[in-house]
């Protein structure tokens, strides 16, 4: 059990992500082993969790293995090309059973209330329907699919107006046809078109691995859509289903979804864990990246303050008042991760003295060990050297160390240009530092 001050911190923690989250769309994909887990249950919690946080949830679900179960007890061998399934007549028949039966299993653990269990009091309402068009995916390499197909259209009107009354919304990987004909669907595709129709916050993939570097084999925290294109290109190094699952990623985000996530399922908690956590345990695909180093803008004093509040409590920065950072905002570049402000500096120039001065250069504790400090330092310096300067001061009490281990060297306070000497504090007894750039 975590101590009460523990809990209490990470619900403050958690709270910005509550309520970005909030009336937001997601769309979440998992697979048919997931369904078949003996903690099933706990994700449908947090499903719930979600949908009591006020996020609109679409589901859409998986039946592979379902159908596979199906077709080995009837002594016939599950057909693919390129990972896709060749679906018959005799193949459909357990498509349209797996589908069934998936769908009402998770609509009656939807439905669980039972007091003192995490479902207690969530009344959830569960809608599904025709939201599907598909077409035959027709002969490829001269392989006939039969019934298997691709989504021709969504109906996101419908789906809306399901999420506006307050309904999750759950969809199964099948299509039908205006002629009236049902076709077997990837389930994947599924989840990425509907995340597009809707043009959803996000496209959340629950995948049965981690997202792994195929370098150095760790966890992928994030990557851009192109450099998920990038990691594609080495589509033999990584499980299929993480393949697709990136495929679908990187589509979604390209046509309009804000994030897409891959989180692996079997860490319990991981799906509240990457969206009500800083860092999350995921691999977060964006368009843009995560973490920018740009210049500051006035809405960034927020967050400036709130990152160089502690350093200036313990004397390791002068104390600026919220009038002075706005005075010289203009000066003042920052590192942003997901919204929040990381890391800052200023490089204040100097008149007529070919100088400036780096100041404020501060990084979030948790964020220390990540080499951000050098990064501000050298956008800095490039920045410098592209309006002319020729030497950079710094004054520090605490931090002499690092910026000599940076090629800065200490001077005295009479090496100052103007201003600076003036306004030199004898009290602080600040070290002073030069650098040529």
């Amino acid at each position: 059990m975590i101590s009460p001050s523990e809990f209490v911190n990470w619900f403050r923690a958690s709270s910005p992500y509550i309520h970005a989250h909030r009336n937001r769309t997601f769309v979440i994909f998992f697979s048919g082993a997931a369904v078949t887990d003996q903690d099933f249950d706990n994700l449908i919690h947090d499903f719930a969790l979600l949908k009591s946080l006020g996020v609109r949830l679409v589901l859409v679900h998986g039946i592979r293995n379902q159908i596979d179960e199906r077709l080995l007890e009837q002594g016939d061998t599950p057909k693919f090309h390129h990972h896709l399934r060749i679906t018959d007549a005799t193949t459909l028949q357990y498509v349209k059973q797996a589908a069934g039966l998936v769908r009402v299993e998770i609509e009656a653990l939807l439905s669980m209330g039972v007091s003192g269990s995490p479902m207690a009091g969530a009344q959830i309402r569960v809608a599904s329907g025709n939201f599907v068009t598909a077409k035959p995916l027709g002969v490829l390499d001269g392989i006939d699919y039969c019934f298997t197909g691709k989504v021709r259209r969504i109906d996101s009107q419908a789906i809306h107006q399901q999420l506006d009354q307050n309904n999750v919304v759950l969809i199964s990987p099948i299509g039908y046809s205006p002629s009236g004909e049902v076709f077997n669907l990837s389930a994947e595709e599924v989840a990425t078109e509907v995340a597009i129709a809707l043009q959803a916050e996000k496209l959340i993939l629950l995948t049965e691995h981690n997202c792994l570097s195929p370098d150095d084999q760790q966890p992928i925290q994030q990557l851009t859509t192109q450099q998920a294109a990038s990691l594609l290109q080495q589509q033999h190094q990584l499980p299929d289903a993480i393949a697709r699952s990136l495929q679908a990623a990187m589509q979604s985000c390209r046509q309009g979804v804000h994030r897409a996530h891959l989180i692996n399922r079997l860490v319990d908690g991981a799906l509240l864990l990457e969206l009500f956590t800083r860092d999350g345990v995921g691999t977060l695909i964006s368009s843009t990246a995560f973490e920018t180093i740009r210049p500051a803008n006035l809405d960034d004093i927020g967050g400036i303050m709130e990152l160089i509040k502690p350093l200036e409590a313990q004397g390791v920065l002068v104390k600026r008042s919220r009038e002075k950072l706005e005075m010289e905002i203009n000066d003042y570049i920052v590192i942003e991760r997901d919204g929040l402000i990381i890391g800052c500096t200023a490089l204040h120039i100097i008149p007529n003295a070919n100088s400036a001065e780096i100041a404020c250069l501060a990084v979030h504790l948790d964020y220390q060990k990540g080499a951000r400090g050098n990064s501000l330092l050298a956008y800095l310096t490039n920045q410098a050297k592209q309006q002319g300067i020729q030497r950079l001061f710094v004054r520090s009490t605490q931090t002499m160390h690092w910026f000599v281990e940076r090629g800065f060297v200490a001077c005295e306070v009479e090496d100052l240009p103007e201003p600076l000497k003036s306004a030199y504090n004898y009290e602080r007894k600040a070290k002073v530092l030069f650098k040529d750039v």
